[in-house]
């Protein structure tokens, strides 16, 4: 046998042991998925690989679709973010919490939890507004950009890039501060 005819049989074998692989691999997953195996219920954690894996491409997802955007320079003006402590009360405080906020109801069903974000330091203001824009898959998190501008969207963005820091009482000023409702939120952003 050459040595042509020996790489030639070596490639095929080579070939041939990927494609039994990836058809093994094929089979496996359409026996787990018909056999309904995996419990999906919100009250059943994932396994610890199975978290840092959907987390890991979560985090890169976003992060790569974030990159381009470009944050506003008045992300911290006070009328913004008064606007976005508004939206933040009526739109995400159920699931987020608020300072000083006991869990809901809805925050303690939820899984994935929903971050609690007075008490986590806040991602990158590209990332934020991309979260809120878009949503996340397979989470109870909206897609925001549906139904609101992207300036109402930068207004929550300018508020919670500040929520960490509030105390319970700051944050109930803040809310107070902001437009009589969320109707009027609305109309205030398209007079920007």
């Amino acid at each position: 046998m050459s040595g042509a005819q020996f790489r030639l049989r070596t490639r095929l074998r080579l070939a041939a042991a990927i494609a039994l692989a990836i058809a093994l691999l094929g089979g496996l997953l359409g026996l787990l998925v018909y056999t309904g195996v995996y419990d999906i219920g919100a009250d059943a954690p994932h396994s610890e690989p199975v978290a840092w894996v959907i987390a890991a491409i979560r985090d890169r997802s976003i992060a790569v679709r974030a990159n381009a955007i470009v944050v506003p320079r008045d992300l911290n003006n006070p009328l913004r973010i008064a606007k976005g402590a508004g939206l933040y009360a009526e739109m995400c405080s159920e699931c987020h919490l608020a300072p000083g906020m006991k869990r809901t109801e809805i925050s303690q069903g939820l899984y994935p939890p929903a971050p609690v974000l007075s008490d986590t330091p806040a991602r990158p203001p590209q990332e934020q507004f991309w979260i809120i824009k878009h949503g996340v898959k397979l989470t109870a998190m909206a897609a925001w950009g549906r139904t609101h501008s992207d300036d109402l969207i930068w207004d929550l963005v300018g508020f919670t890039q500040n929520l960490p820091s509030l105390s319970p009482e700051q944050y109930s000023a803040l809310v107070k501060s902001a437009p009589a409702d969320h109707e009027a939120m609305m109309r205030d952003a398209v007079g920007q």
